[in-house]
């Protein structure tokens, strides 16, 4: 399918994608591990998993940008190697603050290779066996996003938690070996000094308004003031980066790209079906541990059958993409989704094992089916020295959507327990696990919702490209 020397510059992109979004999800099993050997409480020790996020998407339209000024290739490989650093001084157990400090370290790296990823991908192969490289690309960013519990769950079974983050230090030294000859050689277009720096630092306090406002919406309710004011600074530092965008000689993030109606509801609807494919993720857990009783490491399995749904469709549309219209794939692949949820509205006390892991094993299939022809698309409608940005556009809204997917999902959940029990609910209620059952399924209709969603902006992008297609 790929040439001998292309198929190495692939595989070194695909390892580091697969570890930074695997690192954004495998800590949150080993929270409790780590908050009893650092002596921490879990509100302490969660600031690991919230800080690498936070400065994933901060940066990341930053160093998208570097790409497209310095070259690529040159940011990834600094990346990679940034994130192998941070890895290795992760796993070091000296007290929160310095895992606070090597957690922002592997976030640097994390974000500059992820914002340039999809943009080498793009170099490397032309457009005949793009939507190919993109499935294989997308195939490691899901994997990385769904699979990091089971992971984290089994190497917590024979080691410590350090080893969460040194398992990466072998492979990005590989990855990054590798790399360095296969990677396409990529000059840029200008310099570091063309960096829009102050668009950068206005990004970066609008992801951290966002990333507040959340936060603080779990804990207090989304009612209070301060989640209220945190949500308006958000909205005017946002605007102010818009009108900077718009003004500067320069910019950080060049708005003409969004005028390409296919890049938009692209970018769009691969968030919406991040931020509803995360309450897969959240959810399940509790079901089958919790709800079900079942133990953790017979949980991971169940829920590997989404990863393995992806792990074996996402090639297969891959090839398809290339071969055949890329928006209809993507709205069939859409359609299944949207099929599948029903699937879960129909999980309940007695539902045998096997169906649940089918359901799994389809939804994995679908979203394996939409993101390589979604992402083809997205990379598509830019030209060359606009890659890098539009990468990165397109990795931030997969970030900020599994961000708002986990935050909905748990709000939904808590929201619907509380109001059967008549009274405010965190947890999950063992005396009441029908209230749970309730909870999850209300929160699968939202996920519904924005499945329709998306399907909406797919079926809207197809009609209207048929009706530009009949004027011309």
């Amino acid at each position: 399918m790929f040439s001998k020397e292309k198929f190495p510059g692939l595989l070194a992109l695909g390892i580091f994608t697969f570890m930074s979004t695997l690192d954004g999800s495998i800590v949150n099993i080993a929270l409790p591990s780590m908050a009893r050997e650092m002596h921490l409480d879990m509100g302490q020790v969660t600031w690991s998993v919230t800080i690498y996020l936070v400065v994933i998407s901060g940066l990341i339209l930053l160093f998208g940008r570097l790409g497209d000024l310095v070259g690529k290739t040159k940011i990834f490989s600094i990346g990679s190697l940034i994130f192998t650093l941070g890895s290795l001084l992760a796993g070091i157990n000296l007290g929160l603050h310095f895992l606070l400090f090597s957690r922002i370290v592997q976030a640097v790296g994390a974000s500059m290779t992820m914002s340039n990823s999809f943009g080498i991908t793009s170099q490397l192969f032309e457009p005949a066996l793009r939507a190919r490289a993109m499935s294989i690309m997308s195939m490691f960013v899901s994997l990385g996003a769904i699979a990091g519990p089971a992971i984290g769950g089994f190497i917590l079974q024979f080691a410590s938690w350090s080893y969460i983050f040194w398992i990466n230090v072998p492979l990005g030294v590989v990855a990054y070996l590798i790399g360095r000859k296969a990677l396409p050689e990529d000059p840029g277009s200008g310099s570091v000094k063309d960096a829009d720096l102050f668009g950068a630092t206005q990004m970066f306090l609008t992801i951290v308004a966002f990333f507040i406002a959340v936060s603080l919406g779990q804990a207090q309710g989304f009612m209070t003031l301060s989640v209220i004011l945190s949500f308006v600074a958000m909205v005017a530092l946002f605007v102010w980066f818009i009108h900077t965008e718009k003004t500067v000689e320069k910019p950080l993030l060049n708005l003409n790209i969004f005028s390409s109606k296919l890049f938009s509801i692209s970018v769009l609807t691969s968030m919406t079906m991040f931020t509803a494919g995360s309450f897969v993720n959240i959810l399940m857990p509790f079901y089958l541990q919790d709800y079900r009783g079942s133990a953790a490491g017979f949980a991971g399995m169940v829920m590997m059958a989404y990863p393995v749904g992806m792990f074996i469709f996402s090639p297969i549309a891959g090839v398809l993409s290339d071969k055949f219209d890329k928006e209809i794939i993507t709205f069939f692949a859409i359609s299944g989704v949207l099929i599948v949820q029903l699937g879960y509205l129909m999980i309940g006390q007695v539902t045998a094992m096997p169906l649940v892991m089918l359901i799994l094993f389809i939804h994995g299939g679908s979203v394996g089916f939409f993101q390589s022809p979604n992402n083809a698309l997205v990379m598509s409608t830019v030209e060359t020295k606009y890659l890098g940005i539009a990468g990165s556009v397109n990795a931030l809204g997969r970030n900020l959507g599994f961000v708002l997917g986990t935050t909905l999902a748990t709000t939904v959940l808590f929201v619907a327990m509380s109001g059967q029990i008549g009274h405010r609910v965190s947890g999950y209620v063992k005396s009441r696990p029908e209230v749970f059952l309730q909870g999850m399924h209300v929160a699968f209709y939202v996920a519904l919702a924005l499945v329709i969603f998306a399907w909406g902006l797919s079926s809207y992008r197809l009609l209207t490209r048929k009706k530009s297609a009949s004027v011309m």
